[in-house]
């Protein structure tokens, strides 16, 4: 998450939050009851319990002013002699176990940098991700997509190296994944790619990063939940397609500044890129830090997605070429993605499907809707052949297409 403001600056005027999308604002003031800005319920249960201390405290004062004169001076309890306990005589050094989150923190560390960027609307910290030995760097298209043209980026290692310039290489806000290229660098640590697919719920996972632009600070909890789909909310003066994708929920602690940076397994190997949390909606909710639910993008595809920025500078997404709408959320007919345009010989027009027609599998696995099937095709590459199930006029059916390139704008 781009962190963009004073982590120690008093609370900014309550906004309106989202049920999910980056941490960029300190936590907010407490909300008015029901009865506006004067005693909700909880309010008067405050008033109730406050009033109970006071009350309890009126016949204690004087039995303690009493007692106060009985007791001994300061100074006569002092003991200008006394000595504390010393270490003990075994000074051998502590083994940690190699998958203990300190073993795991000790090898990672070295393969994760902090990334301070400055544009024209102001400046921030985030995240990244070793690739090579020779500077290429993982990162949130949201960390840096606001200085990739006019902007400064550094980057500094916990090792103590700082103000190492970096450009962008390339960037894909489809999936919120962009690669830096550190300038006049050599030797570097890469970190492990592990695999996100053999990941499942409770596996413990440790999350490593700068946030609130601490650098090197490690967090740690287990995987949540797999599969969700995330579409992060647009903020103020971006472009109206915003980031989705299929992501691994955690508890490990993520705040601003994680943007980027990587969730390893307990074996040191990334098996994701943190990029979002959710936060406390409502209209006068403010607060962006952690609560216990972090989103990451899986690694097998980051991977994809970063091997493709490097060699071309742009990712391809695979689509079947159709608009449609999420139906059937209230029960009033078969829920997925109701096709309401086709593109003519796009692989959708060609296998034979029409408008009308309620895609609700895609090689077997359910669709619930518009960003389902979005994200689900993402798992595929341009050119594989795959199974649309669908219904048109009560009668399921099936439909192999041909993924091709989204066309770019």
């Amino acid at each position: 998450m781009l962190d963009d403001h004073d982590p120690w600056a008093p609370p900014a005027p309550p906004t309106r939050a989202h049920a999910w999308g980056y941490p960029t604002g300190p936590i907010g003031e407490s909300r008015p009851g029901p009865g506006g800005p004067g005693l909700g319920t909880a309010g008067l249960v405050a008033i109730v319990a406050v009033t109970a201390l006071l009350a309890g405290t009126v016949g204690g004062v004087v039995g303690y002013r009493s007692a106060r004169d009985e007791l001994p001076s300061a100074a006569s309890l002092r003991d200008p002699g006394v000595e504390l306990g010393q270490p003990t005589a075994d000074t051998s050094p502590v083994v940690r176990p190699a998958t203990s989150v300190a073993g795991i923190a000790a090898r990672v560390l070295k393969s994760v940098v902090s990334i301070s960027v400055d544009e024209e609307t102001g400046s921030g910290t985030g995240s990244g991700v070793v690739l090579s030995a020779d500077g290429f760097v993982l990162t949130n298209n949201h960390v840096v997509e606001g200085a990739a043209v006019d902007g400064t980026i550094v980057i500094a290692f916990n090792d103590g190296r700082t103000d190492l310039p970096a450009r962008v290489v390339g960037r894909d806000p489809e999936t919120d994944l962009a690669v830096l290229k550190i300038v006049g660098v050599r030797g570097l640590t890469p970190a492990a790619l592990g695999s996100s697919s053999g990941l499942v719920v409770g596996d413990p996972v440790v999350a490593i990063g700068s946030p609130l632009g601490l650098a090197g600070s490690v967090t740690s909890g287990i995987v949540s939940a797999l599969d969700r789909t995330v579409r992060v909310p647009e903020r103020a003066g971006e472009a109206p397609s915003s980031p989705l994708f299929d992501a691994i929920q955690t508890d490990a602690a993520i705040n601003p500044g994680n943007s980027g940076g990587p969730l390893v397994d307990m074996t040191g190997r990334v098996v994701g890129i943190t990029t979002a949390i959710a936060t406390l909606g409502g209209l006068n909710d403010t607060q962006s830090g952690s609560i216990g639910v972090g989103f990451a993008i899986p690694v097998d595809a980051a991977r994809s997605i970063a091997e493709q920025l490097i060699r071309t500078g742009k990712a391809a997404h695979p689509v079947i070429g159709v608009s449609a709408g999420t139906v059937g959320a209230d029960g009033s007919g078969p829920r997925g993605a109701r096709i309401s345009g086709l593109v003519n010989g796009g692989p959708a027009a060609d296998a034979g499907l029409r408008v009308g027609d309620v895609i609700t599998a895609v090689a077997g696995r359910r669709v619930l809707g518009v960003d389902e099937l979005i994200v689900m095709l993402r798992r595929y590459r341009v050119g594989e052949r795959v199974e649309l199930t669908y219904v048109r006029a009560g009668k399921t059916r099936t439909a192999q297409v041909v993924l091709e390139d989204k066309p770019t704008n």
